[in-house]
């Protein structure tokens, strides 16, 4: 058992090594600029676009991964995310247990998607469409995939083809990839452009989404941690094919934010 422990330790140095020091996850240029409150209108509506896009075709990815899912546990975990994301609420886990009819708070972080109440308004597409409206953009505008770059849509695909994998072993690296990349800061970051935003010229800005997904993403992040202990211990587990999973959806994420990036740096090119 020691010697197992052993390996499972040296083994999640190896992870933490390859996603936290990736430069995305360490040095993000694009979230780095953007807290600064730099960002003009056009620029903000840019990211609400391309950002809505990765948020929406999230969802192919997450029912991807639901389907393939290598464990039943694995399986509802990936329901609860699915779930929440288009609309049930999480209530929390005593409540469920006791089988209360408590209504949760629309925004709550945890709990159980289990006995929760479907909103359409809570949605998380439906909190960015809310938040993009002072912006003057509306439903049609966002979301879909035509109006993404070809970043975005690269990041988009990346995401259906490894974290959405069949196969459990780069499909957990994909996992471990994404949710340690957003609790990474990049949340705080935006979150901290946008405020300088609202307060310069949008007051009626609704800063939700970003908020809430600042808030539990932490949480996701301690979870796939967990789960990288479990799936070390099972026998399908590769080592080689996880650390690959999370090493190229991070390629993908990098690709994401870079377009955005070069968007930026180009339209300053045009002003000038």
């Amino acid at each position: 058992m020691a010697k197992a422990s052993a390996s499972l330790e040296s083994f999640r140095a190896r992870v933490d090594e390859v996603v936290h020091r990736h430069p995305i996850v360490a040095a993000n240029a694009y979230t780095k600029w953007f807290a600064t409150g730099a960002a003009n209108r056009n620029e903000v509506r840019h990211l609400t676009t391309q950002f809505s896009v990765f948020s929406h075709l999230f969802i192919e990815a997450q029912l991807r991964k639901v389907i393939n899912a290598a464990t039943i546990e694995s399986y509802r975990a990936g329901k609860q995310i699915l779930m929440n994301e288009l609309g049930v609420v999480f209530r929390p886990e005593h409540e469920a247990q006791a089988q209360r009819g408590v209504d949760p708070q629309l925004v709550a972080t945890e709990g159980t998607v289990e006995g929760g109440t479907f909103r359409f308004g809570a949605a998380h597409f439906e909190w960015l469409v809310y938040f993009a409206r002072p912006l003057g953009l509306e439903f049609v505008e966002l979301g879909k995939r035509r109006h993404g770059t070809p970043s975005t849509l690269h990041f988009c695909d990346e995401l259906m083809r490894l974290y959405g994998s069949d196969d459990p072993s780069g499909s957990a690296g994909a996992s471990y990839a994404v949710e340690h990349w957003a609790a990474a800061g990049f949340w705080k970051e935006l979150i901290a452009g946008l405020e300088r935003f609202k307060a310069r010229e949008c007051p009626e800005l609704p800063l939700a989404f970003w908020t809430w997904h600042d808030k539990v993403e932490d949480q996701h992040a301690t979870h796939t941690s967990d789960e990288l202990a479990e799936d070390f211990s099972e026998p399908w587990f590769d080592e080689k094919k996880y650390i690959l999973g999370a090493t190229e959806m991070l390629a993908g994420v990098k690709a994401f934010w870079d377009g955005l990036w070069d968007d930026h740096l180009g339209g300053q090119k045009k002003a000038a």
